[in-house]
């Protein structure tokens, strides 16, 4: 991508990352994968996004505008995200991660968009985080870009299969996840295009709204479900994607 312009750079890499939730939608929906593996794999995701918040972006917003910036940052994201979420939860989006919790369309016909909503509302903090990691010149976070789409495989698989179980159509489920895998990459090129005329305070702030955002979707979605599945493995699975994470970042990869 080296030839390309930056903020097309940051585009592509969100449109990436956010490519993750389609492929596991197609394997949700074409293949029935076990529960207890779609849960394994969404406790790693969590571990490699925990560890890509940790050592990336809040070591990133603290350093670029200190503590009482990246701080506030942090505590609004997560407030908005779980404000956002509990609004959703009561229209039907409770269990939009979970493939055999979905309400139907007969039970609950508004669902559908409070799902697609909520689908948005996950991803679109952590396409943010793309392009604003692309803000110091040094090219994009491979750890932050991998995080991501590790996290987002199982969302997709997951939450396609229950849509599938739920009666939705294939058309409205490729529709939701191609939807949202394009806002995404248009999420991360905001992130980069936007941020880059604001002082670093500002960019600290975003960063940090974005990882709590990140971090309370994480407690309020992915890690129930992964806990609910894997029992007493969940800790040592999540433990493992953090690990993995952390080394690559500390590697330079």
């Amino acid at each position: 991508m080296g030839g390309l312009p930056v903020w097309l750079q940051a585009g592509l890499w969100g449109l990436l990352a956010g490519g993750a939730l389609l492929l596991g939608a197609a394997v949700g929906y074409r293949f029935k994968v076990p529960q207890r593996l779609i849960a394994a794999i969404m406790a790693f995701g969590s571990g490699v996004l925990i560890s890509a918040l940790s050592f990336e972006l809040m070591e990133h917003a603290f350093h670029t505008g200190g503590f009482a910036s990246t701080a506030a940052g942090f505590l609004g994201g997560a407030l908005v995200y779980t404000v956002a979420n509990w609004a959703l939860s009561q229209r039907g989006a409770r269990h939009r991660k979970r493939s055999g919790r979905q309400p139907s369309i007969k039970d609950n016909d508004g669902s559908g968009t409070a799902i697609a909503i909520g689908a948005l509302l996950d991803g679109i903090p952590e396409s943010i985080v793309i392009g604003l990691s692309m803000l110091g010149g040094q090219g994009v976070s491979i750890a932050a870009v991998v995080a991501i789409f590790l996290s987002n495989i199982p969302e997709g698989l997951s939450s396609a299969a229950g849509m599938k179980q739920a009666g939705r159509s294939p058309h409205y489920i490729f529709g939701i996840w191609g939807g949202i895998a394009l806002a995404s990459g248009i999420a991360a090129l905001v992130g980069y295009a936007v941020f880059r005329h604001f002082s670093p305070q500002v960019v600290a702030a975003t960063t940090a709204v974005a990882a709590g955002g990140v971090l309370a979707m994480l407690v309020d979605t992915m890690i129930p479900e992964a806990f609910e599945e894997t029992h007493d493995f969940a800790g040592l699975i999540t433990v493992t994607g953090f690990l993995a994470a952390f080394a690559l970042t500390k590697l330079g990869a």
